[in-house]
């Protein structure tokens, strides 16, 4: 169950944001005896329309993270591109094109991980006023007659059906074209309309949305659940395996600048946790494209 879960929030990264699919995204990397990463160069891995996570105008939460590692080790920055798809490890730090992904699964196996940089959980977001105040878990009888936003494939899935609540559900897709899709857009569109009461996603997409509304949506971090598999996961970057330097010195600058990202991550609206899976708080402003 823990391996499937991880190969789940690997695909749900890398091919919805970066959260979570059955689907394998490449094998294991398999790699020779090439020279390491870009001296002058901090090269990155990553998607070119997958907000709030990154764009090509570098508006993203992991844009401005990269950007402040580039700069803590004097390198200028380049991108490489690709979609958030099957075969997004493969043909970009497999294929050397560049040298790191911004954000990985603690526990996945398709590259060496940093130390984790951020904690989160999946989260269930709704409109102010709409009777679900203090709920703290999907077992919560309040949402047994409310209809919910999901995206196939991810977790939260298997504690809805354990909940009964997968009848009046609302099914959005995993696997999606970036450049022409986005199910978070599609969930929150449909929950502003009212087709939906309430909608689960990732952390991260569900802060970002919830603070751009109008009026904000609530916000519940599901890390109550009573059963099914878990709702919080550690979030690392990669780097190839042999690039073991290379990681140590990514290891030292998480530590010496965590304050710093962390700003950056809350103020694009990420729930942040601790290692005991409280909420991290900071006054600090909201982002603003």
């Amino acid at each position: 169950m823990m391996s499937e879960t991880r190969t789940r929030l690997a695909a749900l990264f890398l091919s919805l944001t970066l959260a979570l699919s059955t689907q394998t995204l490449a094998a294991p990397l398999q790699e020779g005896p090439e020279a390491g990463p870009d001296p002058m160069v901090f090269r990155v891995c990553s998607d070119a329309n997958n907000m709030p996570f990154s764009n090509a105008s570098g508006e993203g939460f992991e844009n401005k993270i990269a950007e402040l590692l580039a700069a803590k080790l004097g390198k200028s920055i380049a991108y490489t591109w690709y979609p958030n798809s099957i075969g997004f490890v493969r043909n970009t730090l497999g294929a050397r094109k560049c040298d790191i992904i911004m954000g990985m699964p603690e526990g996945s196996e398709l590259a060496l991980l940093t130390n984790p940089y951020y904690a989160t959980a999946y989260a269930l977001v709704f409109k102010p006023g709409a009777g679900l105040d203090g709920v703290t878990s999907l077992s919560d009888p309040r949402l047994k007659d409310k209809r919910i936003g999901i995206v196939a494939g991810t977790p939260p899935s298997d504690a809805m059906i354990a909940n009964g609540l997968m009848p009046l559900a609302k099914p959005y897709p995993l696997a999606v074209d970036t450049r022409v899709d986005s199910s978070p857009q599609a969930m929150m569109k449909d929950l502003n309309a009212g087709a939906i009461d309430a909608g689960v996603l990732w952390g991260p997409i569900a802060g970002y949305y919830a603070m751009r509304a109008n009026p904000k949506l609530d916000l519940v971090l599901l890390t109550q659940e009573p059963q099914g598999p878990r709702m919080s996961f550690r979030i690392a970057m990669a780097v190839r395996r042999q690039d073991k330097e290379f990681k140590r010195l990514l290891d030292r600058l998480i530590q010496e600048n965590q304050p710093e990202i962390d700003a950056i991550l809350l103020s694009y609206g990420v729930p942040l946790l601790d290692a005991q899976n409280r909420p991290i708080t900071a006054a600090v402003p909201a982002h603003k494209e």
